[in-house]
């Protein structure tokens, strides 16, 4: 049985009523020597569901993580950006040579990265075996110490130290990221964003 909102330290002690694909994050984060916490929580599908699991997960940086593709459907980006900030294609279109992007269809995050709408994470790359998503992050993660993700499922979230994921799961997984600058927009006194 799972202890909802509390903060432990490191896997389950079972596997029991755990998704493979959950468990093989686990597995893959203890054969790397990567500390974590967790908290299982109900399924949280929205950054407003998340609220009160950031609460638990303080200092890290809880981030989006958006499936994105280009127009033609022919590349696949995982972009992480801080929580608080708002993604306009715009933004990130310029910075990475492509056309405008657009969130790729759930099959295709079912087919390379294992995942599904609202499970949404890094980890996912791990399933990535052909490398056909590159990952984009918000430089703000980057100079974070901690940051928050859903082990592949939405019903628990991770505390992780963010080099160990950068420097050690990254490259276990054969991945690589491109850091993009990502602004963040403040409403006007007419309710706009400037």
């Amino acid at each position: 049985m799972k202890n909802l909102m509390e903060l432990c330290y490191g896997r389950p002690e079972s596997d029991v009523d755990r998704e493979e694909k959950e468990v093989r994050v686990y597995d893959l984060l203890d054969q790397l020597a990567i500390t974590y916490e967790r908290v299982d929580h109900e399924p949280a599908n929205t950054m407003e569901a998340c609220k009160e699991i950031d609460k638990i997960l303080t200092p890290a940086v809880i981030c989006k993580n958006l499936f994105l593709c280009n127009s033609q459907q022919t590349k696949f980006y995982l972009l992480m950006i801080r929580g608080d900030k708002k993604f306009k294609t715009k933004d990130i279109s310029k910075q990475i040579n492509s056309a405008r992007l657009s969130f790729a269809p759930a099959e295709k995050m079912q087919e390379y990265l294992d995942l599904t709408p609202g499970s949404v994470s890094v980890m996912g790359l791990m399933n990535d075996r052909d490398r056909q998503v590159q990952l984009l992050v918000d430089e703000d993660v980057l100079h974070s110490e901690f940051f928050g993700c859903h082990p592949c499922v939405n019903t628990s979230s991770l505390r992780i130290r963010t080099k160990d994921v950068f420097e050690t799961f990254l490259q276990a997984v054969n991945h690589d990221y491109i850091a993009v600058q990502l602004p963040e927009y403040q409403k006007s006194a007419t309710g706009m964003e400037v």
